[in-house]
């Protein structure tokens, strides 16, 4: 079988293969059937490696492409050389009887504010999730996230006070000139990103709910199981019998103080009028309190 398969393709791409050259067979490779969106510190990474450790689902090279974002002036034949080829999924599927998907995680999508209207354009049917954690608890986890690449000196009082300062006139730029990057738009997000209800509106206009599967993300470490099997469900990942995770198998989880109690009462009080929009806009009610 794997000889008629080779007997499909060109000499100039056997070579190319060969040597490594995965540019050369972009065409030849899949698009995303799914991309995990976000959001950042909300535990992409953790749901990345379960999915990816399941037989039906092809990893690409990394998890973090970056293309919709950062790394679009690349080329959409760039994107396709991170994901599998068209040859390894029929192949697998030929294995298991049973389709075959990939997808990416970079979760810096929900947050860029044109990266929407790219994904539209070029994987319009794709299926994507989006995990949420209460915002001050994903604000305080980014800021430590900072601190351990170097990137962060100040305070976290001293962050969320200079915020606005920091952000001001990054997204405008960004939406103005789709070249322009903003290191401080995506380090520096604090707060900025757990105003999810925002976010989530701007991806309504470019795909229909039901595209788009929404979690809790405490819901993923209080049930794990049930939740990974919601996800799958939702991406129609047919059930393997090989196919087990543990409740302690969580990846990326950093650890640092608890957050001052005052801190905590400001920023609660910061984020209930955006957290009941939320709530509103999804008839749900994440329950942070």
């Amino acid at each position: 079988m794997l000889q008629t398969i080779k007997s499909f393709v060109p000499t100039p791409v056997k070579e190319a293969i060969k040597s490594g050259g995965r540019a050369v067979t972009g065409n030849l490779r899949l698009m995303p059937d799914f991309i995990v969106i976000g959001g950042q510190k909300c535990g992409t990474t953790s749901l990345y490696h379960y999915l990816m450790s399941h037989p039906y689902i092809i990893s690409p090279t990394i998890k973090q492409i970056h293309f919709f974002d950062n790394n679009f002036d690349k080329g959409v034949t760039w994107y396709r050389t991170h994901f599998p080829s068209y040859f390894y999924k029929y192949y697998l599927e030929q294995k298991y009887k049973k389709p075959i998907i990939t997808g990416e995680a970079t979760p810096y999508y929900i947050f860029h504010p044109v990266a929407p209207k790219r994904i539209a354009q070029f994987v319009p049917k794709a299926k994507f999730i989006l995990l949420l954690r209460n915002p001050i608890d994903r604000a305080y986890s980014h800021y430590h996230h900072e601190l351990r690449k170097g990137t962060e000196k100040l305070t976290f009082e001293q962050v969320v006070d200079q915020e606005p300062e920091r952000l001001a006139g990054e997204r405008e730029k960004m939406i103005a000139d789709e070249t322009y990057y903003s290191a401080n738009y995506q380090r520096y997000s604090y707060l900025a990103r757990g105003i999810y209800v925002d976010q989530i509106n701007e991806w309504f206009k470019y795909f229909p709910r039901e595209q788009i599967l929404i979690i809790k993300s405490e819901d993923m470490h209080s049930e794990l199981n049930a939740t990974v099997n919601q996800i799958l469900d939702f991406l129609n990942v047919p059930k393997h019998p090989d196919f087990h995770l543990k409740s302690d198998q969580f990846y990326n989880v950093g650890k640092y103080d608890k957050m001052d109690t005052k801190m905590r009462e400001r920023l609660t009080e910061y984020y209930r009028p955006h957290n009941e929009r939320l709530y509103k806009l999804l008839n749900r009610d994440f329950g942070w309190k």
